[in-house]
């Protein structure tokens, strides 16, 4: 894992605050608690779908517990200016223990923590928790009340259960790029983890659904086996059934729907660009009279949405003709005094100095120990009664051995199996 830069990490700090808008600024509140306050996690994933997962726990209030290699979570190699800022982003809120997991002490300690913890998380291939000795059956004899989150790529069954999962397989293999880029070009892979994050919220809220039953007492605890291909190939909506019930694969249509026009990114004079979509039929016979083109809207062509898709090619010519004689700016206020949904496409340049995220504070400013200040965005989603909070940053590696680990183990065992190198210092 690259160590930070610290100077270079200060410059980029420093070049970050000069040219951003001025994002809410938020403290940590060491006190703060949550909905789930009193809910133990122990959380032994890696990269991207387990802490997303976990962090969305941490952030209303459970007490994460990261165990971590010597080399530390993978994640922690991702950022970027010098600084783990995937860390920053997706371990706050948590804290960090760092035992070596290939001795059966560091196994030991694991399974000493569990004794207590209301969710496990873990993102190994299927079957090497077994051979750890921290397979389901290994933990709910420990703790039966225990909620197990199993993150791979394939799923704990079927015949790719063994076979590598990163993301980008899942993004593949679900269809999300067979449908994603323009016809005449290549399929486009998401430039973010989509598979990762997708699979990272619908465990989190699988681990509600599981802590639910268990409190009304319908379940005690429970195996959750988390995919990264299943939660994307549910997003892709009626995509299985549309294809049984025609027989045609949908083609890659670019910023074009295939459900509703005009919808489209459409280029202004400036060589900006903004994004209009009428997916009601009110709404595209407004469209039409505010272009002044009325008579669009009995035209044989374009009279219903149905008719629209078809000759949404034609339909974006005519529209489009309109925005491009106009900039931005232009297009967007004549638009929203018609009444008609654009808006611009932004670039995160753009997003962290707008009117509406800093308002309503979707990226908050949060204070690091390396660069000052970082901005990341708010608890989401938003709760009127029992709101999330910030309650720690990331943790360093290991940051919290001495907290958790020693009143766990007792102070001459703590002592011994940190000579040992079993417990990691920072």
């Amino acid at each position: 894992m690259s160590v930070p830069d610290p100077q270079a990490a200060r410059a980029a700090g420093a070049h970050r605050r000069a040219s951003t808008g001025p994002i809410h600024p938020k403290s940590f509140d060491a006190g703060a608690t949550g909905p789930l306050s009193g809910v133990r996690v122990v959380d032994l994933s890696r990269l991207m779908a387990g802490n997303m997962l976990s962090v969305q726990l941490a952030d209303f209030g459970a007490d994460v517990v990261k165990v971590e290699s010597e080399r530390g979570d993978t994640l922690r190699a991702v950022g970027a200016g010098g600084i783990s800022t995937n860390w920053k982003v997706y371990g706050r809120n948590k804290r960090s223990v760092c035992v070596d997991l290939r001795t059966p002490e560091g196994v030991d300690i694991v399974r000493r923590l569990v004794r207590d913890a209301d969710v496990f998380v873990e993102s190994f291939k299927p079957g090497v928790a077994e051979r750890m000795g921290l397979g389901p059956d290994d933990l709910l004899a420990i703790r039966p009340e225990l909620v197990i989150a199993r993150i791979s790529g394939w799923g704990q069954t079927g015949p790719y259960r063994h076979k590598p999962g990163f993301g980008t397989l899942a993004e593949g293999y679900a269809g999300f790029a067979a449908i994603n880029g323009f016809a005449d070009r290549e399929p486009v892979l998401p430039p973010m983890f989509l598979a990762d994050m997708t699979a990272g919220m619908s465990g989190a809220l699988a681990v509600l659904v599981a802590l639910h039953a268990r409190g009304a007492q319908r379940a005690a605890g429970q195996v959750i086996d988390v995919s990264l291909f299943e939660p994307l190939l549910s997003i892709l909506g009626p995509a299985a059934a549309n294809y049984v019930m025609t027989g045609e694969i949908k083609p890659r249509t670019g910023s074009r729907s295939t459900n509703t026009a005009p919808r489209n990114a459409y280029r202004t004079r400036d060589g900006k660009w903004l994004c209009l979509s009428s997916s009601t039929q009110a709404m595209a016979e407004r469209l039409f009279r505010a272009i002044g083109r009325a008579d669009l809207i009995d035209d044989p062509r374009y009279a219903t949405n149905v008719l629209r898709v078809r000759h949404a090619q034609a339909l974006d010519a005519i529209v489009g003709e309109f925005i491009a004689a106009r900039d931005l700016d232009a297009n967007l206020a004549f638009f929203e005094e018609a009444g008609v949904t654009v808006g611009p496409i932004q670039d995160i340049a753009q997003i962290v100095a707008d009117r509406y995220v800093i308002e309503r504070e979707a990226l908050v400013e949060l204070p690091d120990d390396d660069v000052g200040s970082l901005p990341m965005h708010n608890v989401t989603p938003r709760l009127s009664g029992t709101p999330g909070a910030f309650r720690r940053p990331a943790p360093a590696l290991g940051e919290h051995n001495r907290e958790i680990l020693q009143p766990l183990l007792g102070e001459h065992e703590y002592a011994r199996l940190a000579a040992l190198g079993v417990i990691r210092s920072r």
